[in-house]
């Protein structure tokens, strides 16, 4: 699309949401023109683009009528906590801000769900959730700065995914405004729901480029109320990976299992400031339960710790406080924050949870013949492994191409994927030929025109 910005066309946009809520002046759009994509690796913004914060889902609609009449297209922000470019407008586009939309609809007791608008962060929801103790939503991505609507768009995970799931676990509902401007419901608040295609399920994960959720049902869960941590340390990361399918297979589900090497674990926890508490060992276990009754947590936590001893655990300890547990959840935390001055790209690959082992193997080969490292955590327990590709000097490496396709290809050579929780957006779309065929790719981009015949939302993410 060739066509720009006019004077006429925020006019337009003042006309349906106010003149307070339409921002043309550059000075005052930066912040909502990025997300947290790596730098240097980030698309450029265009600058001719106009901010507007519509206040309803009809204002909404009345705006992606209005962009399909000028041919201008829109593109969805959230929180713009993203790290994939989505919500980075490479053209001259309007940039749709939900942030207003940030209305508690209602919380439904009967049958444990809760509605919010979009713009709902994940703070706010977990705040509002405060006032029914005795109830949870359990996706947790690390950012709670992030709304709502960003989370289904993006299909988040997080560390919890072992045991709840992701985002499309729990969303049984959404309204959203279609690339054509109808305003539509999908789902509800059923638990089956056989009727046709599954409309609801592709706009989760579609990235803003098949609709513009403005409404969201989460199913919701009762939450127990004992919850411990447990860091269990082994010589190996083959001994580490090797006893969580037999903790599973055990019957107990932690809520989070995390894998952390050693060096990494040490450098975050010198980060924050905090001495790292194992000694022993090179690679670590940390497991996150919650249990119904401190005797259930107890017992589970014994058995996990007997199960890695006579599996190879060198060293184990468990943080009974919640002091203590929140000073090892902020080391894990932080693993990003402590390399992020020296990162070029953070990836997160997912391969078949019994191959961890062998991805994390093929990650240290792969930076060692480009004579760089690239340190690595991961949800070991759904194979979701997290690392870094490292700045040069402070620039990005000539290899960077290079080392990240090799990565790649190790993971989809063991049924894996290049990307479990970060999304597609614009900086992975071209490593998609990767992972699919091009018949998978061409019905992926007819998908699009049928819901966006004009090539209104978000382009150039996920497909041309």
């Amino acid at each position: 699309m060739e066509n720009k910005i006019t004077a006429e066309l925020v006019q337009e946009l003042k006309g349906i949401t106010g003149e307070d809520w339409v921002v043309a002046d550059l000075s005052q759009m930066q912040s909502y023109l990025y997300d947290e994509t790596e730098l240097l690796i980030r698309p450029v913004a265009a600058e001719e683009c106009v901010v507007v914060k519509p206040g309803t889902a009809e204002e909404v609609s009345a705006i992606v009528k209005l962009a399909n009449e000028h041919l201008i297209p829109i593109v969805p922000r959230g929180g713009g906590t993203g790290i994939c470019g989505a919500a980075i407008p490479t053209q001259s586009s309007i940039v749709l801000s939900l942030e207003r939309l940030n209305r508690l609809v209602e919380y439904d007791e009967k049958n444990i769900m809760i509605t919010v608008e979009a713009g709902v962060t994940l703070e706010g929801l977990l705040e509002e959730l405060k006032e029914h103790d005795k109830i949870f939503f359990p996706v947790h991505p690390g950012d709670e700065g992030a709304q709502i609507g960003g989370m289904v768009a993006e299909n988040a995970g997080g560390v919890r995914a072992v045991k709840h799931g992701i985002m499309r676990n729990h969303i049984k509902g959404l309204e959203v405004v279609l690339p054509t401007g109808e305003l539509v419901q999908l789902g509800g608040k059923l638990i089956k729901n056989n009727m046709g295609y599954d409309l609801l399920h592709m706009m989760i994960g579609s990235e803003g480029t098949l609709g513009i959720v403005t409404k969201a049902t989460l199913k919701l869960y009762a939450k127990n109320p004992c919850i411990g941590t447990l860091l269990v340390s082994f010589d190996s990361i083959e001994e580490a990976s090797d006893v969580v399918p037999m903790i599973l297979q055990e019957g107990i589900t932690p809520l989070a299992i995390e894998y952390m090497d050693r060096e990494v674990a040490i450098e975050a926890a010198k980060h924050i400031g905090q001495p790292y508490p194992a000694k022993n060992g090179s690679a670590d276990l940390m497991f996150i339960l919650d249990e119904a009754t401190e005797d259930e947590l107890y017992e589970k936590c014994g058995r996990i710790v007997e199960m890695c001893e006579e599996n190879g655990a060198v060293d184990s300890l468990i943080a009974e406080t919640t002091k203590d547990q929140r000073a090892l959840l902020e080391i894990r935390s932080n693993v990003y924050t402590a390399y992020k001055e020296n990162v070029a790209d953070a990836l997160d690959i997912a391969v078949p949870a019994g191959s961890v082992p062998d991805i994390l193997k093929d990650i240290n080969r792969i930076a060692k013949k480009y004579n760089t490292t690239s340190p690595a955590v991961g949800h070991i327990a759904d194979g979701n492994v997290h690392n870094f590709l490292m700045l040069e000097n402070g620039e990005l490496p000539e290899y960077l191409d290079e080392i990240r396709n090799e990565m790649y290809e190790a993971a989809i050579s063991y049924g894996g994927t290049v990307t479990a929780e970060h999304g597609t957006g614009k900086t992975r779309k071209k490593h998609m030929p990767l992972q699919f065929s091009p018949r998978e790719i061409e019905i992926m981009e007819n998908i699009k025109k049928v819901f966006d015949p004009n090539g209104i939302l978000n382009p150039g993410t996920i497909v041309d």
